[in-house]
């Protein structure tokens, strides 16, 4: 848990911000797997974290912005808790450590509530991204359920995104933390990386040094030599010589602030001579991105310049043609690469999401594009200090979508359709790293894990 005052301080800053009015936080409750009494691992709200910091179920919380006051609702523990879970502080003592004088039973909180209904006070809270809080919140305002996603409060949306997309040293610190596992976890996959390995024993293996740090996995991983399925979770493949074997993984930090790294390396030790091409494609467009990251540069104009390395690298390949500013503008080479080059990172991997994408990554300046692949980049804005945010381009061959463009002669002019048949089963290449917008450019988190070529084939041929 942070200093008290770094939480005291926020609050006083959504007060400012807000004006007036009562807003209500929720924390999550335990979720079951079976049977009540077995749950899946907690993880608290991360906007109640942020604001509040307790990490713990069963509690809400209140600012009061006319009356200038915060109260945490929860209940102090009986002795039935006690006997199953172990002894816990008062609620008045863990309200404390967050700067927090006044708490309440949960119980109260429909007291608080109504008593602020009855006097006309807006009441502004968070859209709720889990079935039972929509249903408290529905119950509590007196509201259908499926309303209550379209009457969360705008201002108070904008407020905390604004809050949360700058990173404090503090949460830095917990960022490195998360890194410095991170990069273990992959020294110890890329070394595992050979033929007749299953992807469940290198994540396992992954999991295994989360486990041992003290800290839990960010997001379910993404490891397979299927690289071409974007999010793909199966991990039942027995990898093979001349695989390329994708890897998108993070630790969380003991106060879940997450890393996001993706690597991409050859089962046995060595890249072919056409997966190294494609690879080194990659990694000069993720360069560039980042080379290009500082204050006041919108992460669209970024993505675009990466677009443009990559479109440019295929021509050189053979697999693109004609004009390379052209085909960007049209979008062709999102055949390759169909997606945005990043995301927020910080609390939740893909930060504040559970907000709303485009109150996260757009704003009055920039507009979400409608245009395939660039419709999916969820961060267009202009960069600020204190920014953090994942760099991961990629090139992907998906045969269902090579030959949907195909049938439609898509985009012939700038797409070789011939040659890119010959790179059918050839998967895909990510390669991502998390970036700290800094004063004056920027900085790459963590310890640097291998990437170039040279790092990657001795790495993996070491085992």
């Amino acid at each position: 848990m942070f200093d008290s005052k770094i939480y005291s301080d926020r609050r006083a800053r959504l007060k400012e911000q807000i004006g007036s009015g009562l807003l209500l936080f929720l924390g999550n409750e335990e979720a079951p797997m079976n049977y009540p009494a077995n749950t899946y691992h907690f993880r608290q709200d991360s906007s109640f974290l942020y604001f509040f910091g307790l990490n713990t179920p069963s509690l809400a919380a209140v600012v009061d912005v006319d009356e200038g006051k915060d109260v945490i609702f929860g209940n102090d523990v009986d002795m039935e808790d006690i006997i199953w879970m172990g002894h816990l502080p008062t609620m008045k003592e863990r309200a404390a450590q967050v700067g927090i004088s006044e708490t309440a039973p949960l119980s109260n909180l429909e007291e608080k509530i109504n008593e602020a209904r009855k006097k006309g006070i807006t009441i502004h809270f968070l859209p709720p991204y889990r079935t039972d809080n929509a249903l408290k919140i529905a119950k509590l305002l007196g509201i259908e359920q499926g309303d209550v996603k379209k009457l969360a409060s705008k201002e108070l949306i904008k407020a905390v995104v604004a809050q949360r997309n700058v990173k404090i040293p503090e949460e830095i610190a917990q960022m490195e933390l998360a890194h410095e596992v991170t990069y273990d976890m992959y020294i110890a996959a890329m070394k595992m990386a050979k033929p007749d390995v299953y992807e469940y024993e290198i994540t396992g293996k992954m999991e295994g040094i989360v486990g041992s740090s003290d800290c839990h996995v960010a997001f379910p991983f993404i490891l397979t030599k299927n690289g071409q399925i974007l999010h793909n979770h199966y991990h039942g493949n027995k990898l093979q010589s001349g695989d390329l074997l994708v890897m998108d993984a993070g630790s969380e930090s003991p106060m879940n602030y997450a890393a996001d790294i993706t690597r991409t390396v050859p089962v046995g030790g060595r890249f072919t001579e056409k997966q190294r091409q494609i690879y080194e494609i990659v990694l000069r467009s993720q360069e560039t991105a980042i080379q290009n990251i500082e204050p006041g540069v919108p992460f669209k104009e970024i993505h675009l310049r990466c677009a443009s390395v990559i479109a440019s690298g295929l021509k050189e390949a053979g697999l693109m043609r004609g004009d390379t500013d052209a085909a960007v503008q049209a979008g062709a080479h999102a055949l390759f690469f169909p997606h945005g080059l990043g995301h927020m990172i910080g609390l939740d991997v893909h930060d504040m999401e559970d907000l709303g994408e485009d109150f996260v990554g757009y704003d009055h300046t920039v507009q979400r594009s409608s245009q395939f692949g660039l419709a999916y980049l969820r961060l267009a804005k202009k960069l600020e200090p204190g920014h953090v945010l994942t760099v991961e381009p990629g090139i992907y061959f998906i045969p269902a979508l090579i030959d949907l463009w195909a049938a439609e002669n898509k985009f012939a002019e700038f797409i070789d359709y011939g040659k890119v048949e010959e790179y059918r089963n050839f998967g895909g290449i990510r390669i991502e790293d998390d970036v700290l917008v800094t004063q004056d450019g920027s900085r790459v988190l963590g310890k640097p894990i291998p990437k170039t070529v040279k790092e990657i084939e001795e790495i993996t041929a070491t085992g």
